[in-house]
C-alpha cells in the first residue's frame, strides 16, 4: 500500500493571472498524485479565464463561492455555490464571474498531468 502524501498549504503551486489565480493542490508536478490534478480557481468580479480545452482529461468544476457563467461549446449555463459541471476532453470552455465578489471554484481532472490548450 502506498503512503499518504501531505502537501502543506504553503507548498501549493500558485499561478497569478490578470483575471484571478489558480492554486494547484495535487498533481504529478507537485509529486503528490499519480492519477489526478486538483486545484482552486479564483476569478475576480467581472473577469473570465480564457476559453480553453483539455486534450488529455475530463474536468469537474464545483462552484464553492460566487456566481459564474460557464461557457462550453456554443452553450452557457449560470452556476452558483454548490453547482457542479463535468467537462469532457477537447470541449472548449471557460468561466466568467458575474457576481460582485471573487468566485472560488474547486477543479479536478482525471489526469495527474493535465494539459490545457487555449482557443
Amino acid at each position: 500500500m502506498k503512503a499518504i502524501t501531505l502537501l502543506p498549504a504553503a507548498e501549493a503551486q500558485v499561478q497569478e493571472m490578470a483575471w484571478g489565480r489558480l492554486v494547484w493542490k495535487a498533481s504529478a508536478a507537485l509529486g503528490n498524485s499519480a492519477s489526478m490534478t486538483v486545484g482552486i480557481c479564483e476569478i475576480k468580479p467581472g473577469q473570465a479565464n480564457p476559453r480553453h480545452h483539455h486534450p488529455n482529461c475530463s474536468e469537474v468544476l464545483h462552484v464553492l463561492r460566487g456566481t459564474i457563467v460557464h461557457s462550453y461549446g456554443d452553450e452557457e449555463v449560470v452556476m452558483s455555490a454548490g453547482d457542479v459541471i463535468t467537462v469532457p476532453p477537447n470541449l472548449n470552455h471557460n468561466a466568467r464571474n458575474i457576481g460582485d465578489d471573487t468566485a472560488m471554484l474547486a477543479i479536478a481532472f482525471d489526469s495527474a498531468d493535465r494539459r490545457t490548450v487555449g482557443e
